[in-house]
């Protein structure tokens, strides 16, 4: 296998030229991709490409994850798949909730991305955040409540899609 994946390196005596058109190839490979990804997202869940931090790729992987109407009894399950449901690891007089280390890691990959998305460059969710913090909250918690609003309004617009535009 080894010997496979030298194959696959290119050799340092391949001349820039040759390096130069299998970058370009390779660009367009990921372009061609993309853009049958966005195809084949933009029909079925279009609309959660609509919600500022949602892209193409994290929009298929939480249409994936929900796999259709009525899987999930409710948005409190979705977020539990997601691994972004609280668990409570209290102690004491000492009232907390840890992040679910369980569910489906893609689309908890998913929802973080998300997150980190809307904290870069959403003022409200900065101002969130800010407020959580200074509550007393840890970051980490602050993101674990943030992916969880973020499951629940996921779901939603899964579950009750907006209807589709008529032709004029």
């Amino acid at each position: 296998m080894i010997d496979a994946c030298l194959r696959l390196r290119p050799s340092s005596v391949t001349d820039a030229e040759e390096r130069t058109r299998r970058i370009r190839d390779l660009t367009s490979e990921v372009h061609a991709a993309d853009a049958k990804l966005t195809e084949l997202v933009e029909q079925p869940v279009g609309h959660l490409l609509q919600m500022r931090g949602i892209g193409v790729i994290t929009a298929a992987l939480c249409w994936v994850s929900w796999s259709g109407p009525g899987r999930f009894r409710n948005e409190a399950a979705f977020a539990a798949l997601a691994g972004v449901s609280p668990i409570e690891a209290s102690s004491g007089k000492h009232t907390r909730h840890r992040l679910n280390p369980f569910g489906d890691r893609a689309l908890n990959r998913a929802l973080h991305q998300i997150a980190l998305t809307l904290e870069r460059c959403d003022p409200e969710t900065q101002n969130y955040l800010a407020r959580r913090t200074s509550d007393g909250k840890t970051r980490r918690e602050a993101i674990r409540r943030l992916k969880r609003f973020l499951a629940r309004k996921i779901y939603r617009a899964l579950e009750h899609p907006p209807p589709p535009a008529q032709a004029a």
